[in-house]
């Protein structure tokens, strides 16, 4: 791509739309040139709030909008098959929001049809793009803790949410698993990759949504995962990473770090922080930022936020709800 400016389409107009495209906003090789909703109204109030010159009452419009470089796909996780999907077919490149879908099956259906036509694919897990999280990362493949032994992470809502929010819609996906487990999940797949066994329980909701959901992830190397996650009940949202020599452990908020501290046998703790220019903790900026790199680059997947990952969470997710026994309207 010759063009310094990456061109976005945002489709969809909720919480997490709005905190992207403000951050997209800062980003002075980034221009949002268009939104969509399934209302006029609903994309012509956001393109107000942000500036954004077009608003599409349907989501094949923006699909279909040439000017459009990559579309940002914020809809709950049932649509995401058919959002992402529509903007593919249409030619246009495809940051998709986390869970990647509603299960595996439509997962691989995208990452088919987007190497198929050739066009740059990524989930939004924007922690994986995070300096300190490839930091860590680095250290753990270093050998910093020695061999992984344990994982253990979570992420917990204290709500209370009401029956009809979209975290206990059935139809939307909801439940605590596709929207908070998707994270400790992930972590734990970043560190010691897809899991040979997947054990879990879980206490569902009126809705048959997962309130709070604990999972055991095992390895063939003998390492084991322990995860949470819930609705219905806050956390402290940490995580550690304990091996043979030593461990990592991250505070609050460990998707998005400020700091965390390496522990190493017979050494003193050492405390890796984020960089000044780094900005707020809860910049989506550096995810947006690999997306503009891979695009301008002709790059179809990123290597941060692989396919192959995203697919392997999914089965992973699959299996966590076979066991605590969440199916979803559509896949009956």
């Amino acid at each position: 791509m010759e063009r310094e400016r990456v061109r976005w389409g945002v489709l969809a107009t909720g919480g997490i739309a709005a905190s992207f495209t403000a951050n997209l906003l800062d980003m002075p090789d980034a221009e949002v040139v268009a939104v969509a909703s399934r209302s006029d109204a609903s994309a012509k109030a956001f393109a107000e709030r942000f500036g954004i010159p077009r608003a599409y009452g349907d989501w094949s419009s923006l699909a279909e909008d040439e000017d459009v470089d990559v579309v940002y796909v914020a809809t709950p996780h049932s649509a995401h098959r058919a959002a992402a999907g529509l903007c593919l077919e249409a030619g246009r490149a495809v940051l998709c929001e986390k869970a990647f879908t509603l299960n595996s099956r439509e997962a691989e259906e995208l990452v088919t049809l987007a190497r198929s036509r050739g066009l740059f694919l990524m989930e939004a897990m924007w922690m994986y793009c995070h300096p300190l999280i490839r930091r860590l990362k680095a250290l753990v493949d270093d050998g910093a803790v020695g061999e992984v032994r344990t994982v253990q992470a979570d992420f917990g809502l204290a709500g209370p949410f009401p029956p009809a929010h979209r975290l206990r819609d059935p139809t939307q996906g909801g439940g605590a698993l596709l929207d908070l487990g998707v994270y400790p999940v992930s972590f734990a797949h970043l560190i010691l990759g897809e899991p040979s066994e997947v054990t879990a329980r879980a206490a569902l909701s009126d809705e048959g949504v997962d309130l709070r959901t604990g999972m055991l992830l095992s390895w063939e190397s003998g390492a084991h995962a322990l995860l949470n996650c819930s609705i219905d009940a806050g956390t402290p949202v940490t995580a550690s990473i304990t091996g043979s020599k030593g461990r990592i452990d991250i505070p609050h908020g460990f998707f998005y770090p400020d700091r965390f501290v390496l522990h190493r046998d017979g050494r003193e703790p050492q405390e890796f922080t984020a960089e000044a220019e780094d900005g707020p903790r809860d910049s989506l900026r550096h995810e947006a930022g690999e997306v503009m790199h891979r695009v301008r680059a002709g790059d179809t997947e990123s290597p941060l936020v692989p396919l192959a990952g995203s697919l392997a969470v999914m089965r992973t997710l699959d299996s966590v709800r076979e066991r605590i026994g969440v199916r979803y309207p559509s896949e009956r």
